[in-house]
């Protein structure tokens, strides 16, 4: 409101009558109108700013100076006093509206740099439901013990009921796939986490009241923790850009094994405090307070989010897919191509070793080296907190050399081989190890290892095709089920019938066959558009 100052002016030629006096604009444009006064507008507030003679120049000093005799004999603002100090006053006008406004666009920068970003809380949210995840699936490694005790099972009913949760993992992995790359991953994951919850608190009655229901009830936790990985995957494609892909994923993943921390640590302590039941109903729980964070907070794109701020928004799209949903799958062109077929193979390869060692481990304490309820649970945790510190140590190394120039073909062909070779060599050595102390560290450099696999395989589902990174993650992560059903399964016939070198010597046969395969068909490169 300050560009245009509003004077009376009163003016007359020698001679003549008085003019009225009139109300006008201070013309600072040089003689022009106020409707081409723009610039002559911006030309005031530069001179005011600066000090200077805000007055039209003319060119005869002359002139001038009988215009400013004529305003002094009229009693006008033709005085120099009288207008030395109206320059002053506008001055310390403009100034004060233009700190006003430079304080506004610094506090909403402040705002803009200080604010959390928002893909980054995305991150978190998903890092605390796989948390969750792993928390609700771990708890029944440890309760088995005295469920079997007080129930009477035997390993090979044991291995049955720790394969029945795959059942239904199984069935949701590619549905899961779809339904999130079709209605956005928000929906999808809420619905798995709130679906496995339940199931959660339901396993003590199911239990208590026969086997076949117990088998059902895990089967249905399956179905909830199936949908997580690829309505993830579909998220953070969305809104995670390329430079911070292995980072991010690194995180979430290490959700998983902090939650296996997390659950082996207080299942034993809830158990022997408030018996086993209290495991499930206590991790099923959690689950309802991330639902209310995540329906409130969470969405699944940024375009979708009103909060998210345009810098950020800016980032983000530029380095990942539209935040659309796709409305058609194209199967064939998915399965023509190789690399989508070694992440098939190596999904298998990985998850057989895997998933034995998340749900047998406790028994291998137990039962190899003799410890205690309390101690197997207390000794599984240094394994999967390893993973936790590897994973994300991985993610850095891989995002790090992307970024100085390393094609991503390479650093995923790098970090899965560590993936695959590290945990065969490991789990080798177990044969040879008597001490129950290096046993436990020769475990935990395998899990370790087994970690870098999240900046290899399981961040290949967007490289390869991030507008199907939820399909695609489905189609990999069947195979990987489909290990850890056979593979929990086969562990208990095993052990019936032989011994744990066994055991660990198929995981080996696998993951070499798996390095073989990553190393010879994989690829960092985008083929499915």
């Amino acid at each position: 409101m300050l560009y245009l100052l509003p004077l009376s002016v009163s003016c007359r030629v020698p001679g003549s009558p008085p003019a009225p006096r009139s109300r006008r604009f201070l013309d600072p444009g040089g003689g022009r109108g106020v409707g081409d006064g723009l610039g002559g507008v911006r030309v005031f507030r530069r001179r005011a700013l600066r000090g200077t003679d805000v007055r039209s120049n003319t060119s005869s000093s002359s002139s001038r100076k009988g215009r400013h005799d004529d305003a002094r004999h009229d009693g006008g603002y033709g005085d120099d006093g009288d207008a030395g100090a109206l320059l002053a006053s506008v001055r310390r006008l403009l100034l004060s509206g233009s700190a006003q406004d430079d304080a506004a666009e610094g506090e909403a920068e402040e705002d803009e740099q200080g604010q959390f970003p928002k893909r980054w809380a995305i991150v978190f949210l998903c890092f605390s439901a796989f948390l969750l995840c792993n928390m609700d699936r771990v708890n029944m490694s440890i309760a088995i013990l005295p469920m079997s005790a007080e129930f009477g099972w035997n390993p090979q009913t044991v291995g049955l009921i720790q394969s029945s949760f795959f059942w239904g993992y199984l069935l949701t992995q590619i549905a899961g796939g779809i339904w999130a790359d079709t209605v956005g991953g928000k929906t999808v994951l809420g619905f798995g986490v709130i679906w496995w919850s339940i199931a959660t608190a339901l396993t003590p009655f199911a239990a208590k009241l026969g086997l076949p229901f117990l088998l059902v009830t895990r089967a249905f936790m399956g179905v909830g923790e199936g949908v997580a990985m690829p309505a993830m995957n579909n998220i953070l494609s969305k809104w995670v850009p390329v430079s911070e892909r292995s980072r991010s994923l690194a995180l979430v993943y290490s959700g998983m094994y902090l939650g296996s921390v997390t659950g082996l640590a207080f299942s034993p302590l809830l158990i022997h405090n408030f018996g086993w039941p209290s495991v499930f109903y206590s991790f099923g729980s959690l689950g309802v307070f991330w639902f209310s964070t995540w329906a409130s907070k969470a969405y699944s794109s940024p375009l979708e989010d009103p909060g998210i701020s345009a810098e950020e928004k800016k980032l983000i799209t530029s380095q990942t897919t539209g935040g659309e949903p796709v409305k058609e799958i194209p199967w064939g062109l998915i399965l023509s191509k190789p690399p989508v077929w070694a992440l098939i193979v190596s999904h298998f390869c990985h998850n057989w070793g895997t998933f034995i060692l998340l749900t047998w481990m406790p028994t291998y304490y137990n039962q190899v080296l003799k410890f205690n309820l309390t101690e197997s649970g207390l000794f599984c945790v240094l394994p999967w907190l390893t993973m936790a510190v590897s994973a994300n140590f991985g993610g850095w190394i891989a995002d790090t050399l992307v970024s100085r120039g390393l094609s991503v073909t390479t650093v995923r062909k790098i970090m899965q081989s560590i993936g695959f070779l590290g945990p065969a060599f490991f789990l080798t050595q177990l044969s040879h190890i008597d001490s129950p102390a290096m046993a436990v560290l020769c475990m935990a450099c395998s899990q370790g290892t087994d970690a870098f696999s999240q900046s290899g395989l399981y961040s290949n589902h967007q490289d390869i095709g991030p507008r199907y990174a939820g399909v695609l993650l489905g189609l990999s992560n069947t195979a990987g089920v489909l290990a850890g059903v056979f593979g929990t399964a086969a562990t208990g016939y095993i052990l019936q019938h032989g011994s744990w070198d066994d055991v660990f010597k198929v995981s080996v046969v696998l993951y070499l066959v798996g390095t073989l395969v990553w190393n010879l068909f994989s690829t960092g490169e985008k083929i499915i558009d």
